[in-house]
Order: structure tokens, then sequence, then C-alpha cells
């Protein structure tokens, strides 16, 4: 009995660490301001046959409708309620999104947005997602409610309520950030109407959580809201299944605030992961490919166990968050494809694609001064996510997780799910190779000339489709053919201006 109850407890503490995600499925994608619809029917028809395991939404609940400047993406992130009804979408279509894709294996995480509600500089009205009142003045969200009481002015001790320092941890927990009013998570009403929210989300079946802005709230306030959270719903999960949770603590190094005091609470964003790694592509400051033997924990990155990694998202693609002009985006293709081929293929962390859509980029002074705008859309209404022929997006969707390249990684990454980090080459400059067991096996050329040499790469004998430049289509292969001999070696060659230079098999791509 006594071993019986060890067992449970241990389950209870580690759950909150399991995506849920189906077997056999690795990775999630971040489907940015897409509509409940779309999302729904991209489960279906793209996101289970190709192996994603799971989806993060833009946040569901109602938010202030921002008019100076139109309709900014930023405004998802200024709640007014925790009604289910923005631009996305209303509730029986957010119902409807979480069944279908619940139903091919595909889990919903949704960005959870519980530290504030909008603040200053917005007026008092009904000029929200669903119309409902509120009065940032008065601290009133009838629609909640909240009122002056649910809020921290009182602790707050900066003089005009907002946080000053990164290095004060109290200002930056019980403050305000950028003038948005900071919920009082101490109090047991606040815990409890931010739980009931995330429990209708449970309910409904949703698997977790990315829970924003965490570093700006106390860890034991966190804790005790998912201490009030319902097990997972039994329609799709196991009996006792905990949400997952992924906390978004930005830690770049030399704060008050580390992300491990978050790890007692889910997994936590390793936003060094993409700042360095867009550092080592770009080949600043002297960074080489063959720096990345020890990619990882060796780097000073948390502990795998406990990281979710990305190589951007949507705040630092725009500039904003962490990482600054290192970070590699859709905007820089042939780098980022490599990015994200090497973060899919490394066995660290827990890996999240992103998705996004285009904007018309004007810089000023080094800034892009157009990071606000909003999605696709006409007249505020976002724009249906449309399949071009070539299974890439149109209507101003990037759909980076359809670019072949990325899609066949995320496959890579099922199929050596679980196989050790092997049979590292580099040249000592920037071109590296490694393996994942004998499952998959990856070679990148980041230099500027061509790298030609015979490699181990752990794989059975036999010839393999390079699932970068084509795919594997029955017998046949629309791109590069690698043989692999009986020993294992393998000749690579590949050009240092190659479109995508680097080159991925794997053994479900043997043909």
């Amino acid at each position: 009995m006594k071993f019986f109850l060890l067992l449970s407890v241990i389950g209870f503490c580690w759950a909150q660490y399991a995506p849920h995600t189906k077997t056999g499925r690795t990775s999630i994608v971040h489907l940015f301001e897409w509509r409940w619809f779309d999302i729904a029917l991209e489960c279906e028809r793209y996101l289970a046959p190709k192996g994603f395991g799971g989806v993060q939404i833009s946040p569901p609940n109602e938010n202030v409708v921002i008019t100076d400047p139109s309709r900014p993406w930023w405004e998802r992130y200024q709640p007014v309620s925790y009604k289910l009804c923005t631009r996305s979408g209303n509730e029986s279509e957010f119902k409807d999104m979480v069944t279908r894709c619940n139903n091919v294996g595909v889990r919903i995480y949704v960005d959870a947005v519980i530290n504030h509600m909008t603040g200053s500089g917005v007026s008092a009205g009904t000029s929200s997602t669903c119309g409902s009142y509120f009065n940032p003045g008065t601290r009133d969200f009838p629609a909640v409610p909240y009122s002056g009481w649910d809020f921290n002015d009182g602790k707050c001790k900066t003089g005009n309520g907002e946080f000053k320092s990164y290095n004060v941890a109290y200002q930056v927990r019980d403050c305000r950030l950028l003038g948005l009013l900071d919920l009082a998570l101490e109090k047991d009403y606040v815990r409890s109407t931010i739980a009931e929210y995330l429990n209708r989300l449970i309910d409904i079946g949703v698997a977790g959580f990315r829970i924003d802005a965490c570093k700006h709230m106390w860890p034991g306030d966190i804790k005790a809201i998912l201490d009030k959270l319902h097990n997972l719903n039994t329609s799709w999960f196991p009996e006792g299944s905990r949400p997952f949770i992924y906390q978004e603590v930005i830690d770049l190094g030399g704060e008050t605030i580390t992300s491990s005091e978050y790890f007692g609470n889910g997994l936590v964003t390793e936003f060094k992961y993409g700042a360095k790694l867009g550092t080592v592509l770009r080949k600043w400051s002297g960074e080489k490919m063959a720096y990345l033997k020890n990619w990882g924990e060796g780097w000073g990155f948390m502990p795998s166990d406990r990281a979710l990694v990305f190589v951007d998202n949507h705040d630092n693609q725009r500039g904003h968050g962490a990482g600054g002009a290192s970070i590699l985006t859709f905007w820089d293709a042939r780098l980022y494809k490599m990015g994200v081929g090497f973060m899919l293929a490394h066995p660290y962390g827990f890996t999240r694609v992103m998705s996004s859509y285009h904007w018309p980029r004007y810089f000023e002074n080094g800034k892009d001064v157009n990071d606000w705008i909003g999605p696709p859309n006409n007249n505020g209404v976002i724009k249906e996510v449309t399949i071009n022929p070539d299974t890439t997006c149109g209507n101003g969707w990037v759909c980076e997780h359809r670019w072949r390249q990325i899609r066949n990684m995320v496959i890579f990454r099922n199929v050596v799910n679980g196989q050790p980090f092997t049979n590292w080459w580099d040249n000592g400059s920037n071109q590296v190779a490694f393996g994942r067991g004998n499952k998959g096996f990856i070679v990148f050329n980041n230099d500027d000339w061509a790298l030609s040499a015979t490699l181990q790469t752990g794989l059975p004998a036999g010839t393999y489709c390079d699932v970068i430049s084509g795919d594997k289509i029955g017998a046949n292969c629309t791109g590069i053919e690698i043989n692999v001999s009986c020993d294992g070696n393998a000749y690579f060659s590949i050009s240092n201006s190659a479109e995508d230079p680097f080159i991925a098999i794997h053994t479900e791509s043997k043909l």
C-alpha cells in the first residue's frame, strides 16, 4: 500500500510536465492568430497526418478592441473578461475545434493571460470582442467580475504603480507591466476566478496551458491556481491526467528572477535557445556550428526535461521579448530552416514550431515600426487560411509548419524519439553532422565552401531519401538519394550555395 501511495504522489507531482501528445508525436505548433474553424480543419487535413502532437492557440478569452492602431496583435493580451469570444471565434466554434482536434489526436494548448487585465490608455465602455462593459479607471470588470479589491495597486510601492527595475523582484511581480492592471493573485477569490476559467477550458477538452508573463507572477501564486485545476476530460485523456503546463519566463541571465524558480509548476520557455542558435548560424561574435557539440545544458541552458524550446516566437520574431536581432525568423528563410532543422533533430527540450503571418515590414532607426500589425483581415475580421496547390498557405499566412523542410523534420523527430545523440562530426568550422542512435542522421554546411565527406551515420545499409530536398513517395524519392554502406558510412556532398544546405535521413525514409 505504501508503495502504491508513493507512486501516486510521484505521478501527480510529475503530471504537469506531460504534454499528452499521442504516442509517437513529439512536437507542437503555434498557429498564431488563426481562427478556431481553420485550426480544426488544419488538425484534420494536415497536422494529424503529418505527426504534429498539438497546437498552441491564441488567447480565447474576451479582450479589448484597439482601434488606434487598428486591431494590433497585442490586443489579445489585454483581457476584459473570461468569456470565450474573440476574433478567432465564439464559444461554440471553440468547442468544435477542441473536439475535432482531439478526435484526430492533436491536442490544444491555450495561451492563458492571467497576470493582468487591460489597463491605462484604454477608455471605459463596451469596445471589446464580446461587447462586455469594462472601466480600467475604476478597476471595474463586471463580466468577470473584478473590482478595485482584486488588483495590486496598493501593494506596489513605486509611486506610479509601474515596475521600474527587473532587478527588484517584488516590483516585477506586484506592479503593472506596461500599464496593464496587475491582478492580486495572492487573494483566493482571484485565484478561484482564474481557476474557474481554466477549468471551463479543461472540461471542454484542452490538454494544457502556455501561461503568459509568468515572470510577473510569484511562483507560489501560480502553483495555488494550478492546484485548483480539474483533471483532463476523460473523453480523450486517461483518468487522473493533469493539464500540461509551460510557463513564459524570459531569462537570458543577469536578472534577479530566474527560470529555475518556476520548474516546480511545469516546463519553462528557454529563451536562450533561439537567441544563441541564431547567433551561431549567423556566425556572429566568432561563433561556429562546431561549438554546438555540447548544445543544451552545456551552453548554460536549463535541464532538458524542463525546457520548452523554439527558434522564434510571436514576440521575438517582431523584435519584442528576448533575443534581439540574432533571432531567426521566416524572413531569413534559408537560415531559419537550418535552425528549425537543428532544433528538431537535436534531443534537447520539448519543441514548438512557429507558424506566422506576413506583415509589411518598415524600419526606422533599426526598428520595425509595423511590428504591431495584426493578422490578415478584412475590416478587422481575420481572413481564412487558404491552401495553395503546392500545399503552402495563401491570404497572407506564412505557415512555416507546412514548409517541406520543417514538416519533414517534425516527422524526423518522431522517428528518432528516445534515441541517443551519436556520431558527432565537425570540420572545426560550420560543417557539422550528428546521428540519433540507429534511426536518423543529419548533416549541415553553413560554411562558405562546399562540404564533401564520408561520415558514419549509424544507420542500417541501404538507400535513403533526403527529406530536406524531397519526399519519399512510395518506392521513389523526389530529392537527393543517400547510399549507406554495410559499415554505416555514407558520402555527403552539400554545396555552400544550396537552397537548403543540409541533408537529413531516417529509417522511415529508406527506399
